[in-house]
């Protein structure tokens, strides 16, 4: 039998600068900092600290690192040590669904058919979801050019090391570049540096910052099939 969907949710979206907070019946996120000293202990510390006032029941938790069935599997490369294997839901005292940040995201984007979500940030997360089906990606730190990453290019640190324009230059590359490898209906950009664009690619659209909260919410009562 499909499990009960539960009434009060809390969603925790986990970034390299900021962890944003959203529960059921709530309307303003709330923040605490993020960063490469954050660990997952410190994490939920905080969380708890700034829901203390709130009520719910479950928790979708993204994170921006590989989880496989439920479980981070590598440490995250822009945040501090052992988040690989933690028990969240022992931490949170609660039931907890967790997933890659970027995938997250894609679950609240979806539309239908075949969509790749690229979240341009800190890093760069990546999804796709075929037909209901999410399969989330790792194409970030696959080598593009010069010994460097996708994400060395179109992340915060190809940001601030090319500037702006050159910056554009190589996210239209980068988009370009995936869409051929993908071959997707539909393209949505997220994160928060794709504001920074000054034009979107060809056959694209832009995320919402509420995208990550809905596809919390949608993790648990969506018909998009997870791993989790």
């Amino acid at each position: 039998m499909p499990e009960p969907s539960p009434k009060r949710i809390l969603v925790v979206d986990v970034g390299g600068t900021r962890v944003k907070l959203l529960a059921t019946g709530q309307t303003l996120k709330r923040t605490i900092d993020s960063g490469p000293r954050l660990t997952p202990r410190a994490m939920v510390a905080g969380v708890k600290k700034l829901t203390a006032d709130w009520e719910y029941d479950v928790v979708s938790l993204g994170v921006p690192a590989p989880v496989v069935r439920g479980r981070v599997v590598a440490d995250p490369v822009n945040l501090g040590a052992g988040w690989m294997g933690f028990d969240f839901a022992e931490a949170f005292a609660c039931p907890v669904k967790v997933i890659n940040d970027a995938a997250m995201q894609a679950v609240g984007a979806y539309r239908r058919g075949r969509m790749l979500f690229l979240g341009i940030g800190t890093g760069l997360g990546s999804a796709l979801i075929l037909n209901g089906n999410l399969e989330p990606l790792e194409v970030g730190h696959l080598p593009y050019r010069k010994g460097r990453t996708f994400e060395d290019y179109v992340g915060l640190r190809g940001l601030k090391r090319l500037g702006k324009k050159r910056w554009r230059k190589h996210v239209l590359a980068v988009v370009a570049l995936l869409r051929r490898a993908f071959l997707p209906e539909d393209v949505v950009l997220g994160g928060g540096n794709s504001k920074k664009l000054k034009a979107l690619p060809e056959g694209t659209r832009m995320g919402a910052n509420a995208h990550a909260f809905k596809g919390g919410y949608d993790l648990w009562t969506s018909k998009v099939t997870t791993d989790s």
